[in-house]
C-alpha cells in the first residue's frame, strides 16, 4: 500500500494509490476522520484496513506540486548519523562508531517532496543527505529487532539537508540540522510488504549527476536494529519518523566541496519507495547583519 498526502480544494487529504491513480481515503470510506495519515496510524489495524479498502477503488492522478510531505506533522523526527561505513571514512574516521550517533529534528523542518528547498541565508555550506525514512505504525517500547517490522507503518524518502558550518560550530549537531524547511519527505509512505527495504538502492543526484549510491544492506545498523535501539530509551508512537543515515558522497567531503546552490536540483531515489525532487532557491531578504553566524 502506498499512502500520500495531497492538496485538494478541501485542504491536504490522505490518499492511497488505487487501481489507477490516488483515492481520497476519507471520501472513499465515508469517515472524515481518515483525512489525515496521523488518524489512520492512530487507529492502528482498523485505520490501515480502511486505507486498504480505499486502495481497491479507481483514483485519479495528481501533479507533483499537489503532493505535500508524506508525514505532514510528525511528533518527533529521530535521526541516525554515521550509519554507512563510507560516510564515516569520508569524514576522516577510520574506526566505525561503537554506539549509535543520534540527533533530532523538529516538525518545522518538514517540507513536501517537490517543494522548493531554500538555502538558509546564514550558511555558507548547505549540503544534501539522501536517506530512507522509517514511519512508525504500532510503535511501543523495548521492541526487539526480530519483530520490529511489525512496529513500522512504512518507509519514505527524505533529504537530511544540513548547514555544515552550523553543524560543526559546537559539539551538538542540532542547529545545523534544524533550519526550517530543510527536510523534504515523500512522496509516499510505502508499507513493508511493498518493498525489500533491507536491500534496495538509494541514489542521490545533483543536476542529474550521481553523488551518492548505496545499498541499504550496507547500513551499519539495519532498520530492525534501529527500531530496537530507539525503543530502548523512548516510546515510539504512530507517525514518528526515523531518518536512517546517509551513505558516502556528501558535498562537504568532496574536493572542492559541492554545496546546494540556488538554481540546482537535488533528487533522491530509494528503489521501490519513490523519488523526491527539489529545486534549490535562495532565502529572500537581507540577513547579512544578523548576529548569530558561525565563523568561516
Amino acid at each position: 500500500m502506498r499512502l500520500a498526502t495531497i492538496s485538494t480544494p478541501n485542504g491536504p487529504r490522505l490518499h492511497v494509490r488505487g487501481r489507477s491513480g490516488y483515492v481520497d481515503v476519507a471520501e472513499m470510506t465515508g469517515n472524515d476522520r481518515y483525512a489525515t495519515l496521523q488518524a489512520v496510524l492512530d487507529d492502528g489495524p482498523a485505520g490501515m484496513d480502511a486505507a486498504q479498502t480505499a486502495a481497491s477503488a479507481e483514483g485519479r492522478e495528481y501533479a507533483e506540486p499537489d503532493f505535500g510531505p508524506a508525514v505532514p506533522t510528525p511528533r518527533v523526527i529521530h535521526c541516525l548519523g554515521l550509519n554507512y561505513a563510507d560516510h564515516v571514512r569520508e569524514g576522516g574516521r577510520e574506526e566505525m562508531p561503537s554506539f549509535p550517533n543520534v540527533f533530532m529534528r523538529s516538525p518545522e523542518t518538514v517540507i513536501g517532496p517537490y517543494a522548493d528547498l531554500v538555502v538558509p541565508a546564514l550558511t555558507d555550506g548547505y549540503d544534501y543527505e539522501g536517506e530512507v525514512g522509517i514511519v512508525i505504525g504500532a510503535g511501543g517500547r523495548y521492541i526487539p529487532a526480530d519483530p520490529a517490522m511489525n512496529a513500522i507503518a512504512g518507509f519514505t524518502v527524505l533529504n537530511d539537508a544540513s548547514a555544515r558550518d552550523w553543524q560543526r560550530a559546537a559539539s551538538q549537531w542540532i542547529p545545523g540540522k534544524n533550519f526550517d524547511g530543510s527536510m523534504p519527505i515523500g512522496p509516499e509512505v510505502v508499507t513493508p510488504d511493498e518493498v525489500d527495504i533491507l536491500d534496495t538502492t538509494l541514489t542521490t543526484r545533483l543536476d542529474g549527476e550521481v553523488m551518492q549510491q548505496a545499498r541499504t544492506s550496507q547500513m551499519l545498523i539495519d532498520i530492525p536494529s534501529t527500531v530496537e535501539f530507539y525503543s530502548s530509551f523512548t516510546t515510539l508512537r504512530p507517525g514518528d519518523v526515523i531518518a536512517t543515515g546517509t551513505p558516502g558522497g556528501v558535498g562537504y567531503a568532496r574536493k572542492p566541496p559541492v554545496w546546494l546552490e540556488p538554481g540546482k536540483t537535488i533528487e533522491i531515489t530509494v528503489d521501490g519507495v519513490g523519488t523526491i525532487r527539489n529545486r534549490v532557491v535562495a532565502e529572500p531578504g537581507d540577513h547579512s547583519k544578523w548576529r548569530w553566524r558561525p565563523a568561516s
